[in-house]
């Protein structure tokens, strides 16, 4: 191999230098040459005042928001060799935000922003009476075109109506609407929004009813509308929603029967309908729903019977809170099949006949309340599920139930529940006997059709005893 010469090493060097200046002439000419729009940075600049006060006029900026020194909360992209504003978060999000102003206000420079994909709010407008604050009703379609995700949280001075101008943002994604004080009704023209995934208006004080349109929101796949003051029955239409996974509809005055349409959410894995005022029993298509993890339809005055539904086909249930519907009959023996069952809330109902020991042995449960009905019998759960679950098994209010006396230690009795009067025994279940409770009852119904009384059975055993003995005897005297 050749060595280099002299010359030629530095001539190497020489090119190396100007390439190595080149790179460096580049990067600097590319960050020259992608300053902030002169409009944009005004108008972003204007838009922040109005929320967090004049005091703020982006001096320590360097050079742009977009630059070395961003603002918080405040993200930017590149259009035709300029910096735009992609995102704008207003308010305490991150530890080194801005905070919004006592008094903040939506300025028309905000609508100048035409690149935004992203526009939140948090914790910015708080006084409700002193300042309270409107959103803007114009100027949101030359939004249109960009806007994903808009949002306002936690922001109680928030009043006033949804605007209609909402409708037209067809390129939304997520419209979340979160705890504020908002009035009005629910827009019609919600329906629109074709590329909706999620739709939170939760804790408003939003009434009317769920229009229909919403049905056509195919691809959501989360409907959070609760704590607020809707009414009306639920429409037909939302088992248009094939997408959803999550429909929260508790705290609310809605009322009227359970459509047989909700069987075509398959997707769904929450339903929380709690505390409106839904009636005309349980809807059999609910079993269609095997994807459902968690259903929540407690403080309804629904009533019926929960044989209605085969709850066996819902093996993916964690959840299941049926307290305070006016439910009558037993409890059916299929709950006791729901393998990854944690929670069963039963409790303030009319139910009746025997508890299944079988409802014990779900390997998942932590907490299982059964109280406030008319449930009879003896408890035949071990003591090491009250051990287990202690005051999370709810047995209490149940008149006629009791606990073996003396097979469990005072410490693991189940609160609320009185002992079985002394002297009574338990068969106790297991896999070699063929005697259960039902067979105990159906010995007991044998005996009153022979003419007994239940309150005769021990007398009739003890005469029965002493004619036994005395034959034996009788025979034992002969040779």
């Amino acid at each position: 191999m050749k060595r280099l010469s002299c010359r030629t090493v530095r001539h190497v060097i020489l090119v190396l230098c100007v390439l190595s200046l080149g790179v460096l002439c580049c990067g600097e000419a590319e960050s020259d040459a992608a300053p902030m729009e002169k409009g944009e940075q005004e108008g972003l600049y204007s838009a922040i005042q109005g929320f967090v006060g004049k005091w703020w006029n982006g001096s320590d900026l360097y050079p742009d928001p977009c630059g070395w020194t961003p603002i918080q909360g405040v993200a930017c992209d590149i259009f035709k060799g300029l910096w735009y504003v992609t995102d704008l978060s207003i308010g305490p999000i991150h530890d080194n935000s801005l905070d919004c102003a006592i008094n903040p206000e939506f300025r028309p420079q905000l609508f100048q922003l035409k690149h935004l994909k992203t526009l939140s709010f948090f914790n910015c407008f708080m006084s409700p009476f002193k300042h309270p604050i409107t959103i803007p009703t114009k100027n949101w379609e030359k939004l249109a075109a960009n806007l994903e995700k808009l949002e306002f949280r936690s922001n109680p001075g928030l009043i006033g109506q949804i605007p209609v101008s909402f409708g037209g943002l067809v390129k939304l994604q997520s419209l979340v609407l979160l705890e504020n004080g908002l009035t009005g009704e629910l827009l019609i023209n919600f329906g629109k929004l074709e590329n909706l995934k999620r739709l939170v208006l939760a804790g408003n004080q939003i009434s009317g009813k769920i229009p229909d349109s919403f049905g056509g929101l195919s691809q959501l796949l989360i409907m959070d509308l609760s704590r607020n003051s809707l009414s009306g029955s639920l429409p037909y239409s939302l088992g248009g929603l094939s997408s959803l996974l999550k429909l929260d509809l508790s705290n609310n005055q809605l009322d009227g029967n359970l459509p047989s349409e909700i069987g075509y959410l398959r997707n769904l894995t929450l339903l929380d309908l709690r505390n409106n005022k839904f009636s005309g029993g349980l809807v059999k298509s609910l079993e269609k729903i095997e994807s459902l993890e968690e259903i929540a339809l407690s403080n309804n005055p629904i009533h019926g019977n929960l044989h209605v539904i085969e709850w066996k086909k819902l093996q993916n249930l964690v959840i299941l809170d049926l307290a305070n519907m006016g439910l009558t009959g037993e409890i059916p023996g299929s709950i006791s099949e729901l393998k990854k069952l944690r929670f069963l809330g039963l409790g303030n109902n009319n139910l009746t006949g025997f508890i299944s020991p079988k409802l014990a042995k779900l390997p998942c449960v932590s907490a299982m309340y059964l109280n406030g009905n008319n449930l009879t019998g003896i408890l035949q759960f071990s003591k090491e599920f009250y051990k287990s679950l202690g005051r999370r098994f709810g047995a209490w209010n149940n008149p006629n139930l009791c606990f073996p006396f003396g097979l469990i230690s005072a410490t693991h009795v189940p609160y609320g529940v009185k002992p079985c009067q002394q002297g009574l025994t338990l068969l106790e279940p297991s896999s070699n006997s063929k005697v259960d409770s039902d067979k105990l009852n159906q010995s007991s119904h044998l005996v009153m059709s022979l003419g007994f009384s239940r309150n005769g059975i021990n007398e009739f055993w003890g005469v029965f005893m002493v004619q036994i003995l005395m034959m034996v005897l009788l025979l034992n005297s002969f040779p």
